[in-house]
Order: structure tokens, then sequence, then C-alpha cells
């Protein structure tokens, strides 16, 4: 196939290109220029900036287009009008978050959450998945028929800008006493990009398009389970310290940001955040390599030096639990035990 990519230097968009190109795809690549620009020197780079400066496909055509990088309906719609004619198929990767709460598992037709004001732009925690499914409307409503809605869920391995799941790979390699969030039965998530990526290549071959919840494995995941496979991943000693709820609110820790992947069940809009029903995927040929292989190659990366998180050239701050809060909260843990 003939692809183009909005994006495709990053994380997504930069396991999507390897696996295209050694499946013997051809790629093109459009974006701004300013993240990586020197990787894939062997693939066509098309400069320009979808808010406004599309000029650069003007007359191209291939056979589909998976867009990285729509945050905001109005640009994804701008971008669907140009390539209408230009593509026969519109890869939009939406979020898990589009759904209006996760009171329970979420499929396809759950009800998304909206916007007062459908014209802000703004993305916020709050603004951010409604507005993703506003920008899956706004392909479908320009390309109706012939759009793949990829609802993705916690996406990981080497590459990750966030520090979510690389918390928890070099947190389990440094090994000893590991503070972490019971109960370890609580199900979680997660996606390893070269999977997600080899399952869009594959929908685009057999023209599959729809919504898709697209997360695993297939079997469920518990908190526990996910820690052993990073553990094993490096063979180190970490045993884990199952502090409750009430004692983690109560101290202050931060849900998501500060302890990666905990989001209290009191919470009851968020419990099933990290619990969609991913049935229709996983019938669609959705596929996943073991957990530890994701873990294993995701340390490696980490160890080679990870370069910090930027975002419109601002390095983001990590606002995982450091090792002296670790110590604190653990000791004040067993204290409260005593």
């Amino acid at each position: 196939m003939k692809l183009l990519i909005l994006g495709g230097t990053k994380f997504l968009g930069r396991h999507l290109v390897e696996v295209a190109l050694a499946g013997g795809h051809e790629v093109t690549l459009f974006n701004r220029g300013q993240n990586n620009p020197d990787l894939f020197p062997e693939v066509e780079k098309l400069r320009g900036d979808r808010d406004g400066g599309l000029d650069a496909l003007r007359g191209r055509r291939w056979d589909a287009v998976v867009d990285t990088s729509g945050y905001v309906p109005r640009v994804v719609r701008a971008s669907a009008e140009m390539l209408a004619e230009s593509v026969g198929m519109y890869v939009f990767i939406s979020s898990m978050s589009v759904y209006a709460d996760f009171g329970q598992p979420n499929d396809e037709d759950s009800p998304v959450g909206t916007l007062e004001d459908e014209n802000v732009e703004e993305i916020t925690g709050e603004t951010y998945g409604p507005l993703k499914a506003l920008c899956e409307q706004a392909a479908e409503a320009t390309m109706p028929g012939r759009v793949l809605n990829v609802r993705a869920g916690l996406i990981v391995g080497p590459f990750d800008p966030t520090s979510r799941f690389p918390y928890w790979t070099a947190r389990a390699a440094r090994g000893g006493e590991v503070l972490a969030p019971a109960p370890p039965d609580r199900q979680v998530q997660l996606i390893d990009a070269r999977d997600l990526s080899e399952w869009i290549l594959r929908m685009l071959a057999e023209g599959r398009a729809g919504v898709f919840n697209a997360c695993g494995p297939v079997y469920r995941l518990t908190m526990q389970g996910f820690l052993e496979a990073c553990r094993d991943a490096s063979a180190s000693d970490a045993r884990f310290t199952w502090a409750g709820e009430q004692f983690l609110l109560d101290a202050g820790v931060e849900p998501w940001s500060e302890l990666p992947l905990w989001l209290p069940e009191s919470a009851e809009k968020h419990r099933y955040f990290l619990a969609s029903n991913c049935d229709k995927a996983f019938a669609a040929g959705l596929a996943f390599r073991p957990l530890a292989e994701t873990a294993r190659d995701t340390l490696a990366w980490q160890k080679a030096g990870t370069p910090a998180p930027v975002k419109d050239g601002v390095q983001i701050a990590d606002e995982t639990m450091k090792p002296e809060r670790e110590r604190e909260l653990l000791k004040a843990w067993h204290d409260r035990e005593d």
C-alpha cells in the first residue's frame, strides 16, 4: 500500500512507520519537521502544518492516511476534506477517553463525552476525550464509511513519551521493596504500540472501517500480573507491598500521575477506565506479544538513554513518585500496621 502518515516521528507513528516499511509498504510522512526530523531518511517527507498549511498534500494520491496527531475537530475535518478524493481510507487514532464515564466497562456503543461549546479547542483533562469524539465524527462526516476510528487504550513500549509504563519497568528493575496500589487483583489494560501498528495495517489491507476499542491483552490482566511481568523483565528482586487506597489518598498520592495506572476504586466515574470491552477488535484479529517482551524492550530503551519528553518545545515534568517519597510512604504504611 501507499500510506500517508500525519505525524510519524514520535511514538505510535514511529512504530507504525517501522512496521509499514518492514511490510514493504510505501510511506509518506506529513509533519512540521520539529520532532526527530532525521528519522527514516528513506521515506518521503512533506512539510507543512495541519492548521492551515496542508498545501503539500494537494494533488497527491495514497491508498490510506493514518492520522496519529489529530486532537481538534476543526483541524481533523480540514485534513479529511483535503484528502477525501486522494485516499481510500482514513484511520483516526482516537482514545478510550472518548467515553462519557467509566462507571462500567464501555463498548463501542457506549455514550461518548460531550462539550457545552463544541468550538472549544483548549485541550485539558476535561476536554481531551470529548474533543477526540468530535474528531471521530468530523472524519466520518467527511468520508462516510471509509473511516477506521481506533479508540486506543494505554499505548506502551519503547519511545513512550509519558512516564506511565516506563515508571513501573524502571522501578521494578531497581528491585527492593516497591510501593504498589491495592488491590492486586484490579484489572489494567494496555497495548504495545507495535501490536497496535500491525493490527492497523492489517485492517487497512482488509479495507475494514468502523469504530473499535483497541487495547488488551485478551485475558484479564491484573495489577499484580502487570508488576510481576515488569519484575520478570529485569530479573530483579523486587517485592511488592500493597498499600490500601485510603492510605494513599490520605497521604496525598496523586492517582495516575504520581502512581501510574492507579485509579481509586472509590472514584466511581473512573472505576473501569482500564477495563473496556475490546471483543470487537479481538474478533478482527487484534493480537498481542507477551507483556514481559514489551517490558524488556521498554527497559532496554530506557537503559540506552531515554530522552526527556518534550511538548511544543518544552520539557514535560516527570510527576511520578520519587524514591525518597516512596520510602517515606512505605515506612508510614508499616508503622500503621504496627
